[in-house]
C-alpha cells in the first residue's frame, strides 16, 4: 500500500488522532504519536482575531517539541476571517490547516460554525476556497472534517466532498453521524464509502472506532485511506499501536504492563502541568486521570480523592502511590480496562471536532 500523503506531506501511517476540545492538547497529541498514531490534529482554534492572543488559544496553538506535521484546526463562519486565521497559524508554524465542519457542539453550531455550516453549502465552499487560497503561497495543504450531513433527511457529505475537492481541499475526514445525532446512536459508514467513491483525495473514516477489529472493518467497509480515533483514545493512548499490530498481524497485543502505565501517566501529567501551570493543570488533569483509571480496581475511590487535591505534586504522588499498589496485585492491566470496554465518564468526555 502506497504511503499516505496530505498534499506533498507524507504521514507515518493511517491511524489518526481526532481533534477533541479540551483533550487533544500538545501533551496528549505527543503521547498518542509516541504510541503509534501517525497524525494528530490540534484542538479547534477560533478564527476570531480578538481571541488569538488569549491564554486558551495560545495553549491550543502550542506545538513546542511536537513531531511534524503540525496540523492546526480552525473554526468560524466568515470566509475572510477564516483565511486570516489560516495565514496567522501558518506564520506560527502550522504545516497543515484543517477546517472544522464536524463539531456538533451547540456553542459552535449556534454561531453557524462547525457542522452547522453543512446547512449552507455555498458558504461552506466559499470558506474552503478562501482558506485554500490563503495557504497556497506557503505551500500549506488544507484539509476538512465534516459530518455525513445535518440530519438523516439532509445527508450532503458526498455533494460537499466533490465541491471541496474542486476548490483544492487535499484530504477529507467524515464522522459517520449527522449533526442532529451529536454523539448518540451509532456511526454509519455507507456515506463515508460514498464520499470515498466520489473523490480522488484521501478520505478518513471517523466515528465509533473503539477496537482493532472495528478499525479493520471500517477500513474494509468504506475503502477509506485512514481511520481517525477520538473518544476511544481517552485514557487509552496505546490504542494506536494495538490497531497497527492487529492490522499487520491479525493478532492482539498483550495489555500494557502496570509499570508502563505508571511511566506513561506520570510523564503525561508532568507535561500537562508544564503547559497549564499549577492551578489550571491540577484541575484539567483530573479528567485524564479518571479515563486512565476507569475499570481498574480501586480506581473510582482514587478518582474521588483526586478531585479533592489542589496541588500538582500531591496529585501526581497519589497516582504514583496507587499504581505502585496496583503493581503488587497484577503485572498487566485487565483486558477489559486496557481495551476501553468501559464507557467514558460522561461528565468529562471531550467533544470531537
Amino acid at each position: 500500500m502506497a504511503a499516505l500523503r496530505i498534499g506533498h506531506i507524507p504521514l507515518d501511517n493511517r491511524l489518526f488522532v481526532a481533534p477533541m476540545a479540551g483533550v487533544t492538547d500538545r501533551p496528549f497529541r505527543q503521547l498518542c504519536r509516541a504510541l503509534g498514531a501517525g497524525y494528530a490534529v490540534s484542538e479547534m482554534v477560533t478564527s476570531r482575531r480578538d481571541l488569538w492572543n488569549s491564554l486558551k488559544t495560545s495553549r491550543r496553538a502550542n506545538h513546542e517539541g511536537e513531531p511534524g506535521p503540525i496540523s492546526v484546526q480552525i473554526a468560524g463562519t466568515d470566509a475572510q476571517m477564516m483565511a486570516d486565521a489560516a495565514r496567522y497559524n501558518v506564520e506560527r508554524g502550522a504545516q497543515i490547516i484543517d477546517i472544522n465542519m464536524g463539531c456538533p457542539a451547540k456553542k459552535v453550531c449556534n454561531k453557524w460554525a462547525g457542522s452547522a455550516l453543512m446547512q449552507n453549502e455555498k458558504l461552506a465552499v466559499e470558506i474552503a476556497e478562501a482558506v485554500v487560497e490563503a495557504c497556497a503561497p506557503a505551500n500549506v495543504p488544507v484539509t476538512l472534517k465534516m459530518r455525513t450531513g445535518w440530519s438523516d433527511d439532509h445527508k450532503n457529505a458526498e455533494v460537499l466532498a466533490r465541491a471541496f475537492e474542486g476548490v483544492g481541499i487535499q484530504m477529507l475526514t467524515v464522522h459517520g453521524r449527522t449533526r442532529e445525532q451529536g454523539y448518540k446512536g451509532f456511526a454509519e459508514y455507507d456515506t463515508i464509502a460514498a464520499v470515498k467513491a466520489a473523490v480522488r483525495v484521501p478520505v478518513v473514516a471517523n466515528g465509533d472506532i473503539t477496537t482493532p477489529e472495528k478499525a479493520r472493518d471500517v477500513l474494509a467497509r468504506t475503502g477509506a485511506d485512514a481511520v481517525m480515533v477520538g473518544r476511544a483514545a481517552q485514557g487509552r493512548p496505546w490504542i494506536f499501536r494495538e490497531i497497527a499490530h492487529f492490522l499487520a498481524t491479525g493478532e492482539h497485543m498483550a495489555p500494557p504492563l502496570v509499570a508502563e502505565l505508571r511511566r506513561l501517566l506520570l510523564e503525561h501529567l508532568q507535561d500537562h502541568y508544564s503547559l497549564y501551570g499549577e492551578g489550571t493543570g491540577v484541575r484539567s488533569a483530573r479528567k485524564h486521570i479518571a479515563w486512565y483509571l476507569r475499570s481498574l480496581p480501586g480506581g473510582e475511590a482514587l478518582r474521588q480523592h483526586i478531585n479533592t487535591i489542589e496541588d500538582c505534586g500531591a496529585q501526581s504522588q497519589a497516582v504514583a502511590d496507587y499504581l505502585d499498589w496496583l503493581a503488587t496485585r497484577m503485572d498487566r492491566l485487565p483486558a477489559a480496562a486496557a481495551s476501553g470496554d468501559a464507557q467514558p465518564l460522561e461528565e468529562s468526555a471531550g467533544h470531537t471536532a
